[in-house]
């Protein structure tokens, strides 16, 4: 079953009181939404997913606990439109947990595993046209370069795109996986694994992640009451660098203004860090659960 990564972290964090509107913007199977929604029982609870398989499974979940929560069929980039629709001004608290779980890695027909047979598919949201077989199948050599650079940073970019081009089509995830592996030197493919990153960035790029993630940051700080917070809990160096970048960027004066004797309203950071360095799993947590070992959580508070 997957385990919620940092969910003692985030409930700490979160600072939950009984009446605290939080809106979980990663629903998942509900291993976060279930501990928070037995912390505010006169509160409320918005749920974000895109997955129509995991709100099933998590709204049975999370009805064992309360009826106070409200599902969201949706990618949370949309979350102002859909809090705007549920006439929900501001809220005490927003998570993100940006990695995604167990179930969808273990079911070979969603295709995200590198290390199970299945179509090349890869959306988080199955109503969505365009799949990891687009990606593989369509986007030229030097696209693809970009991709796996930009999302994977992965050194042989050039000749795995040039080699995926060569063998298309390609319809299965461990046919992409060995023409990778055939794609780079020997030694490289059996201690570096680049399947691994190749597949981080296609779903990246099928799934938008960076972009949603860069878009929905403001507009989570801009619904939070004063002392809200937003948790952000990242799997890789991509997310976590825009993640500390923007939260960094919004808790220091603007330059522009930085020296005058008394600082605008509009020029005042709006945030304040909570952390300066990220949380990281325990080293129980790492044993127990070895897709902890890349998370880290940054956790801002609404001056």
């Amino acid at each position: 079953m997957h385990k919620s990564v940092l969910l003692n972290e985030c409930i700490e964090y979160l600072n939950l009181k009984e009446d605290s509107i939080i809106v979980d913007c990663t629903l998942g199977y509900g291993g976060h939404s279930s501990e928070i929604l037995k912390r505010i029982p006169k509160g409320h609870l918005y749920a974000f997913d895109q997955d129509s398989e995991a709100l099933q499974y998590a709204e049975k979940r999370l009805s064992e606990v309360g009826s106070n929560f409200t599902l969201i069929h949706s990618n949370f980039k949309k979350i102002k439109e859909e809090l705007d629709h549920l006439d929900v001004e501001k809220v005490d608290g927003i998570l993100f947990d940006l990695g995604f779980s167990s179930p969808q890695i273990d079911d070979e027909t969603r295709g995200f595993s590198f290390m199970r047979d299945g179509e090349l598919d890869m959306r988080m949201d199955r109503r969505q046209k365009k799949s990891a077989y687009e990606v593989v199948n369509t986007y030229s050599e030097s696209e693809l370069v970009r991709i796996f650079f930009q999302y994977g940073e992965e050194k042989f970019s050039k000749s795995i795109a040039k080699a995926i081009v060569k063998n298309r089509p390609i319809n299965k995830t461990m046919e992409l996986v060995s023409i990778i592996q055939n794609s780079v030197p020997k030694k490289y493919a059996i201690t570096k694994h680049p399947e691994r990153v190749i597949f981080q960035a296609i779903r990246i790029e099928v799934n938008e992640e960076l972009d949603v993630l860069k878009d929905v940051l403001p507009i989570a700080i801009d619904f939070l009451n004063q002392k809200g917070r937003i948790c952000v809990i990242t799997f890789h160096s991509l997310e976590d660098r825009i993640v500390k970048q923007y939260f960094k960027k919004m808790s220091e004066i603007d330059d522009l203004v930085k020296g005058l004797p008394v600082i605008p309203d509009a020029y005042k950071p709006k945030i304040k860090l909570i952390n300066k360095k990220p949380i990281l799993p325990s080293e129980d947590e790492k044993n127990e659960n070895s897709r902890s070992k890349s998370a880290k959580l940054r956790v801002i508070e609404r001056v």
